[in-house]
């Protein structure tokens, strides 16, 4: 671990970001171009991440399948939107088993395609809806500009790939997982994030309607945290999947995908993290808990080491995810450091003067502060513990984007504003998609979302002046 300090987030956030993830070891770059390679402890925050969601799917009656990685291009192109839309992202092998192939194999940049047209044979009847499936894989989007975690040519994700009988079942289910997703951001990784429907000329490829759950970073920069989408009828049209409804006519089932990635391992960083390196939410640190111990002698240490192995497993018999840090090469200054970057939310400090008075330092990775905590009531009270740090460090968040959310007044206000301190701007909009062009072109800012529902601005368009037909909320995004 280097010991030079971190950049500060307020002088150079990149450069910040970069530095964490890299010694916090998070993960690096892989050998060929836009590849990433995770490395455990960013891989134990994806798998604590894949599992809330995972039991949260499996409440909401959905099953996990795996479809192939490779999709015949002939398939990917039935669905005009979709094609033109991941088109320049798309990867295509060409090759195998030392031959040119008799039809180019796209790299699934998504897998409605693969999806729907195995749909065709699964659904017959509308007794054969819905069918609520989700899986869990990786995709490849060919970036030109990549940034580990937040935008990789492959990264891991979970993709859900539903049917129903009809377009408000359809609607339901979209707006339920938008809701689960928002539950996941905020309640396990410590994110607040708003719920709204992107802009016609945001929504996913060949969606009627996309929601997303947007939040904001500590460099006042919003990101897209989930999306979940209505794809209306258009894919069963364009695979010919059809059911018979149950008064006996024909009709083609309603969709929705929505898909969760490895890029809330970034945002789980960048929205909590301080200049000292990761702050962790307790629901997905790999350590919640860390053991330091202290002594300088053999007989210190003899008579420290089983306290705290004790203390350890006292600990874990709780289900705390708890690691003794017994390393003798390294001094415990240099541990206490490492823990912090890595961001562990507790610390616990343990020396000879500590074992013989019965208590130990608690020293917590949000606030700093210590307190000394008698042996004893360590372990009951951890529980409690990590919960206040996780509502804490929640609401650290919430205060940050409160702080950096604005009204707009003027165009010429917002348009200064967004580039001096960044952060939500909420206005009115025309609705043309040629002047939410127009802003961005000016102001490096997009949509990042709509009102769920269509909401009534009460003034002109901040731009162009035409009467308001939405309160869009724009911010410069990643």
């Amino acid at each position: 671990m280097s010991t030079t300090k971190l950049p500060s987030q307020a002088e150079d956030f990149p450069a910040w970001y970069v530095e964490v993830v890299k010694r916090a070891e998070l993960a690096e770059h892989g050998p060929a171009k836009g590849s990433m390679i995770i490395k455990p402890h960013g891989y134990a925050i994806w798998e604590l991440t894949q599992r809330a969601l995972d039991d949260r799917f499996k409440a909401t009656g959905h099953q996990n399948l795996y479809f192939p990685l490779l999709i015949p291009m002939s398939l990917l192109s039935k669905e005009a939107d979709h094609v033109e839309g991941f088109a320049p992202q798309v990867a295509v092998v060409t090759r195998g088993g030392g031959q040119e192939l008799e039809e180019p194999l796209a790299i699934r940049p998504s897998s409605e395609s693969i999806i729907w047209h195995t749909y065709r044979r699964w659904i017959q009847s509308y007794r054969d809806l819905p069918l609520l499936y989700n899986q869990w894989g990786n995709v490849m989007r060919w970036e030109m500009r990549t940034r580990l975690f937040l935008r990789t040519s492959e990264f891991l994700w979970q993709e859900g790939h539903t049917a129903h009988a009809t377009a408000a079942e359809a609607m339901e289910e979209a707006l339920r997982m938008l809701e689960v997703y928002r539950e996941v951001a905020e309640d396990v990784l410590g994110i607040p994030v708003f719920k709204g429907r992107k802009s016609p000329g945001e929504r996913f490829p060949g969606a009627e309607e996309t929601f997303t759950i947007e939040g904001l970073m500590r460099d006042a920069k919003a990101l897209q945290c989930g999306t979940s989408h209505f794809l209306g009828q258009n894919f069963a049209k364009a695979y010919d999947v059809t059911f018979l409804d149950a008064d006996g006519q024909l009709d083609h089932p309603w969709a929705t995908s929505w898909g969760f990635s490895t890029r809330m391992v970034g945002a789980t960083i960048m929205a909590n993290g301080d200049d000292a390196g990761l702050r962790l939410p307790p629901a997905v640190a790999p350590i919640q808990v860390v053991i330091v111990p202290i002594f300088r002698t053999d007989e210190e240490r003899a008579s420290v080491l089983p306290v705290a192995e004790g203390l350890r497993e006292d600990l874990a018999a709780t289900g705390v995810r708890v690691r003794l840090d017994d390393r003798d090469q390294h001094r415990p200054g240099y541990k206490f450091a490492e823990w912090e970057l890595k961001g562990v939310p507790v610390r616990i400090e343990l020396g000879p003067r500590d074992v013989a008075a019965g208590h130990a330092i608690l020293a917590s990775r949000l606030g700093g502060e210590k307190e000394r905590i008698p042996l004893a009531e360590i372990a009951p009270g951890m529980a409690a513990r990590l919960a206040s740090v996780q509502r804490e460090l929640f609401a650290d968040a919430l205060a940050y984007r409160e702080a950096n959310t604005h009204e707009i007044s003027s165009f010429d206000a917002f348009a200064s504003g967004v580039e001096e301190r960044g952060g939500f701007w909420i206005g009115a909009w025309c609705g043309d998609g040629d002047c939410e062009a127009e802003i961005g072109a000016k102001t490096k800012a997009s949509i990042r979302f709509l009102p769920l529902e269509v909401t009534d601005p009460g003034a002109g368009c901040m731009h162009c002046g035409k009467p308001g037909a939405e309160v869009a909320t724009w911010a410069r995004a990643y």
